[in-house]
């Protein structure tokens, strides 16, 4: 459509609305302001992706629509300046803290497309959270009408949400009392130059007093925009009109018509160099500028140059256009690659979600894979926008599968551990009800086969745990406890043997060894002889035998006396020992340790000596030859020392 044709088509238009009410109704003006709450600027994220004709018309149309809807607002490019995040990514507490600040920091009008976005990445991200709640308190046997969830940042969050909504409510009264008086003076504009069409005054007080209408008209500000268009073509058309009346003096017009004509080739200048810009967003940013100076600031041309200056600004709106769908469709193939990996993530989820849970140890490591899973996937990016929804769909449902299985493996743990828990609770019952029991020679083995059992039956609920094992334990020891004083008191000789013993050690500790080293391992021997004659000590307290062997082997190091003498000389305390316990088994458990460990040996050796086949060649000053040797003759002492443990052990 070429400039003229547009121009006529507005005069229809202003025709048209020859009955434009100057005072809209409350009801229009209402509509007005929630269109205008409605209203956003698109930004690279979030802009419609409709497939639009190459054709001047739909480009201008495209334009047209978005001029009308910032005109409500002529602070509105300033939300351009906030930086869009990438708000899916990040977590609830990362998100309130974004809405915090900018409802804080920024004009509420340039945060709506901000804060939307918030909103609903926090509610995904909630409900998500909530639908998981939900699950469990189903599947523990809670009934879902009295299911309520609710978590601090939730709280927190709705808390700043409001205020947000309380701050736009009041920028939206104020804007629509503006917009109205901005309304009543582009009204009155229209019909003050309506009133000089035909007027008696000279040509140039005329042409002066519609100069300055028009910069009254610029300034006005901005209004409704559901009666921008309309205006428009009514003052264009009063323009035009004003504008045939200036024939009957061409001086006026033409020099007018050739200042316009010099602005509207420098704005088409600047609209060709926009066409070329790399940045989409800033060139259809300034090109809405551009059409709205075209629209509202500069006046016609001489009818001979309006259709081809349109036609060149047509085909440069055209371009822009044409570089923005194409800027879209790239972006939609990087967010194809999101889409291929959002779904690879969920695959994987769902992967885990069918396999076989074995154990808690199990649940706790797919929960962590499922959870940074999660992760990546809010930080794989946007996918396009008509799969959004399966996509977040998906991923919630394969979450939830992972979540229903997770909950119903420890729902069936559960019952097994209240099942565990009345085995416990038997065994509880038959500590306490023998704590006190006299017959000591039936209860001891009874007392201990319980505590054995114990270790096998397995978990218990946690909020039981702690209570029934203190009752448990405390019912043992109160028995132990009495049978371990009545055998004290039973077995005085032993604890006067610890006692003697202690002292002993104590004596040996301080000992102080001379020059003549046969001197001193005759006063060593003395002292073990002097220890085997005390006898034996308590069951407790046989850790004593344990240190009197550490504080011998300080002796040991500095006497000169082979590992096999002093090994032996400790070795016949252990001895003494099992043969004052009289217990057979222990002594064939000894024997069986210690022919093992002569086995052992025996094989370590057969190795070493095998190994030496492989240095047939070399002398025996190798190094590597001489530490297999090294280790062979070691290996026969300690073998010695075993054979001569093994003689003792037979002898008992």
């Amino acid at each position: 459509m070429s400039e003229n044709e547009n121009i006529k088509h507005q005069d229809d238009e202003a025709n048209k609305s020859a009955n434009f009410t100057e005072n809209p109704t409350e009801e229009n003006q209402e509509e007005a302001i929630e269109n205008q709450a409605e209203a956003e600027v698109q930004e690279e994220d979030d802009l419609p992706q409709e497939e639009v004709e190459n054709t001047a018309e739909n480009h201008h149309k495209a334009m047209h629509d978005a001029i009308a809807e910032e005109s409500e607002d002529e602070e509105v490019s300033k939300r351009h300046d906030i930086e869009l995040k990438d708000y899916h990514s990040m977590s609830q507490a990362e998100l309130i803290r974004e809405i915090r600040d900018l409802v804080k920091n920024e004009k509420v009008q340039a945060i709506r497309e901000h804060v939307q976005e918030i909103r609903h990445e926090f509610n995904s991200k909630f409900d998500e959270e909530y639908e998981q709640k939900k699950e469990e308190f189903i599947e523990e046997g809670g009934n879902e009408i009295d299911f309520h969830y609710a978590t601090k940042l939730k709280n927190e969050f709705d808390s700043l949400y409001f205020d947000y909504k309380e701050k736009r409510n009041n920028h939206f009264k104020d804007l629509k009392k503006n917009l109205n008086e901005n309304l009543k003076n582009r009204l009155a504009i229209i019909e003050e130059l309506k009133g000089m069409i035909g007027a008696g005054a000279d040509m140039q007080s005329n042409f002066n007093d519609f100069k300055e209408l028009q910069e009254r008209w610029k300034k006005a500000g901005p209004i409704p925009r559901d009666n921008y268009n309309t205006v428009w073509n009514d003052y264009h058309h009063h323009v035009e009109r004003f504008y045939d009346f200036l024939h009957l003096d061409r001086e006026f017009r033409d020099l007018d018509f050739k200042h316009n004509l010099e602005q509207k080739l420098k704005m088409i200048a600047r609209a060709e160099e926009l066409a070329q810009e790399t940045n989409i967003n800033r060139a259809f940013r300034e090109l809405q500028m551009l059409h709205k100076m075209w629209k509202e600031d500069v006046g016609p041309v001489a009818r001979e140059y309006r259709e081809e200056i349109w036609d060149k600004f047509s085909e440069a709106t055209k371009k822009i256009h044409e570089n923005r769908q194409a800027y879209f469709e790239e972006l939609d193939k990087g967010r194809e690659k999101n889409l291929e990996r959002k779904n690879e993530i969920i695959s994987k989820i769902n992967d885990i979600a069918q396999g076989e849970i074995t154990s808690h140890h199990n649940v706790q490591e797919n929960i962590k894979k499922v959870e940074a899973l999660r992760e990546d996937f809010f930080k794989a990016g946007k996918v396009p926008r008509e799969a959004n929804e399966p996509t977040w769909k998906s991923f919630k449902e394969s979450v939830r599968k992972f979540n229903r299985k997770k909950n119903a493996f420890y729902k069936d743990l559960k019952k097994e551990q209240y099942q565990n828990l009345e085995k416990k609770m038997e065994l509880v019952k038959i500590a306490e009800d023998n704590k006190d029991s006299e017959d000591f020679k039936a209860t001891t083995p009874l007392m201990k086969k319980i505590q054995a059992d114990w270790k096998k039956i397995g978990h218990v609920p946690r909020k039981d745990s702690d209570k029934i094992w203190k009752r448990f334990k405390g019912a043992c020891n109160a028995y132990f406890e009495r049978l371990h004083a009545i055998q004290d008191e039973e077995n005085k000789e032993e604890m006067e043997a610890f006692e003697k013993k202690k002292q002993l050690l104590d004596s040996l500790k301080e000992l102080e060894m001379n020059e003549n080293p046969q001197e001193n391992l005759d006063l060593v021997k003395a002292k073990i002889a002097e220890w085997k004659q005390i006898g034996r000590v308590p069951y407790k307290m046989r850790y004593i035998e344990g240190k009197f062997n550490k504080a011998l082997d300080k002796f040991f190091s500095d006497l000169d006396i082979s590992k096999k003498e002093a090994e032996m000389l400790k070795y016949e305390n252990k001895l003494q020992a099992l043969d004052e316990a009289n217990d057979d088994r222990k002594i064939e458990k000894e024997a069986f340790f210690v022919s093992k460990k002569i086995d052992e040996t025996k094989a370590e050796i057969r190795q070493l000596e095998n190994n030496l086949q492989f240095f047939s060649n070399v002398d025996e000053s190798n190094p590597l030859v001489k530490e297999v040797l090294k280790n062979i003759e070691r290996h026969k002492t300690q073998l010695e020392t075993w054979k001569a443990k093994l003689r003792k052990l037979r002898q008992l």
